[in-house]
């Protein structure tokens, strides 16, 4: 007879593998074919938002590479055509962002330099973008806007640009590279979530009410340490959310790299050296606080793409990634639950 350790050991590590098995096989990855005008890299896509029957696409929009303001939208009849027929090409519109050069001005004014948009959700049909900001920038920014589906648009409001700060390391410096790219309603409010949240000191999200002014102070929610990037979140309801968890392996992402101790340092190792990434997280906003476990493992094909835009959808969860990954462009993932 086995020794009741050695035999509780040997039942954790089957559930262990259980667990894992079922983590990977939950769902099936369908890439979608994209419009050619979709699928160009140089739309950098940093976001997802379903709306009714729309998939909105939030392109990056960088306009000091002189890039289009603008998100596009899927119909997702179309969507549900081509995920039971391949040959069905999607249809999609364009909404100009209108009102964003002035409000860069304004940050740029303020030291606070403009790189892109990262961000998308939406209370009813006002828009909400997060701002990633270079990494000198004390602050990132969130906008408001108003979503107008017949006049082909959406009108940021010149007045609302809140300042969010980013959260720093002890020593001050900020993370290379990082913004609040998370960002999703929730109970009429908006949640953002920074990209690093590994933090030894406190990591938190910043919760404010949809109809805040600009001098409004948001609520601080805590938030458990969590490993490697976090790149888009989308509310499902009953206080769970679900977000992209990505890793990239090279050098200008080491501040990422988790130390030994850590257990998930074994799911970015490769030898002695170090592999990419990628996951879908489930969390829960409990007691005020937002906690964190594993969901999906992305398949190995997929482990390279910078995925940056999550939407819920039919029981799955639409994917997109900007403009890195194997296939050098825009690419649409659906995840279906099998």
């Amino acid at each position: 007879m086995l020794p009741v350790k050695r035999l509780a050991l040997l039942s954790l590590l089957a559930l262990s593998t259980t667990l894992a098995a079922a983590q990977k096989s939950a769902y099936s990855v369908q890439p979608l074919t994209l419009p050619q005008e979709l699928a160009d890299k140089n739309n950098q896509f940093s976001g997802l938002y379903r709306h009714g029957n729309q998939l909105l696409l939030l392109s990056e929009s960088r306009l000091q590479e002189r890039a289009e303001a603008k998100v596009y939208a899927v119909d997702l009849a179309s969507v549900d055509a081509q995920l039971r027929d391949k040959s069905v090409a999607l249809r999609y519109r364009k909404y100009a962002i209108r009102g964003l050069e002035p409000l860069r001005a304004r940050m740029d004014s303020a030291c606070q330099h403009y790189e892109g948009l990262e961000a998308i959700t939406l209370v009813d049909n006002t828009v909400y973008l997060t701002v990633e900001t270079t990494t000198p920038s004390a602050y990132g920014y969130l906008l408001r806007g108003a979503l107008d589906e017949g006049g082909g648009s959406i009108t940021l409001e010149p007045k609302y640009l809140v300042p969010v700060p980013k959260p720093a390391l002890t020593n001050g410096a900020h993370i290379s590279n990082a913004g609040f790219e998370a960002l999703t309603s929730y109970n009429r409010d908006v949640l953002l979530l920074f990209e690093y949240n590994y933090f030894a000191h406190d990591n938190y999200a910043y919760r404010l009410p949809a109809g805040a002014a600009t001098h409004d102070v948001p609520h601080f929610v805590p938030v458990a340490r969590l490993p490697f990037r976090l790149t888009d979140l989308v509310y499902e309801g009953n206080n769970r959310f679900v977000g992209i968890n990505y890793f990239y392996k090279g050098d200008d992402d080491s501040e990422y790299r988790t130390p030994a101790e850590d257990a998930n340092t074994k799911l970015i190792q490769a030898g002695t050296g170090y592999k990419n990434y990628s996951r879908l997280i489930r969390l829960e906003y409990k007691k005020d606080r937002l906690t964190w476990k594993p969901l999906f493992e992305l398949p190995a094909e997929y482990q390279s793409y910078n995925l940056e835009g999550i939407a819920a959808y039919n029981g799955g969860y639409f994917l997109i990634n900007d403009k890195y990954g194997p296939s050098n462009q825009s690419t649409l993932l659906y995840l279906q639950k099998k």
